[in-house]
């Protein structure tokens, strides 16, 4: 069993060589770049790791169902450069599918800081797991043939990480493995941990209630 990490990149150039330098135990690394004006695609093509680099049209979903299609993995991570996968992540997805019912999943998460907001924001976010909610940050992993049945991500402005998992959750039997992954807790630095968390919640409450994406991804701008 083969394993490929799939990273959409855009202005990134902060985060690229340490992701890079943790990734240094996969063989199939694909970086898709949306049109950065950082340096990102120089670093990663500078990098000793030599990740297999594609530029496409700005959108996450659209840049992740592109490395998707690039990689040769039997299984795929789909990984945020600013989040790092747990040791041996490879290894514990490999023995999660032996079981023939798993289709996926995701790893249980920490957010960086060590501070208590960050304790605080991580215990919110396993609360979450549990009623099948988790999102890319947490590096969401799933079978090829799992995900291109489900037609990979639905190219959405916002929450198409959301809507991708509910679809692999209605697959078949997934798995939060222990991990933990960690992940950069910039954003609610940035904004606050409770407007954070409401936005969150709005947006995913809104997004069921048939609100447009397009609309939603105003209230969540862009954090670097």
């Amino acid at each position: 069993m083969t394993v490929s990490v799939v990273v959409a990149t855009l202005d990134e150039a902060a985060q690229l060589p340490a992701l890079l330098d943790h990734l240094d135990g996969f063989h199939d690394v694909v970086i898709v770049d949306g049109g950065s004006a950082d340096g990102t695609c120089q670093l990663a093509s500078a990098h000793p790791q030599a990740p297999r680099l594609l530029c496409v049209a700005r959108g996450r979903a659209r840049q992740l169902n592109a490395g998707a299609r690039a990689a040769r993995g039997d299984v795929l991570i789909f990984l945020h450069a600013d989040t790092r996968l747990p040791s041996g992540a490879a290894g514990s997805i490999e023995r999660a599918l032996r079981d023939p019912r798993v289709v996926g999943g995701n790893f249980a998460l920490r957010f960086d800081g060590g501070d208590a907001f960050s304790a605080l924001l991580g215990r919110w976010y396993a609360l979450q797991r549990r009623t099948g909610v988790y999102y890319g940050d947490s590096g969401v992993w799933c079978r090829r043939e799992v995900f291109e049945a489900l037609g990979g991500f639905r190219e959405l402005p916002i929450m198409d990480d959301y809507d991708f998992v509910r679809r692999l959750e209605r697959a078949g039997q997934t798995v939060c493995l222990p991990g933990p992954a960690v992940t950069s807790a910039r954003r609610w630095r940035h904004h606050g941990l409770v407007r954070t968390i409401a936005a969150w919640v709005a947006i995913r409450w809104l997004y069921l209630a048939g609100v447009p994406a397009r609309w939603l991804a105003r209230l969540y701008p862009v954090i670097r």
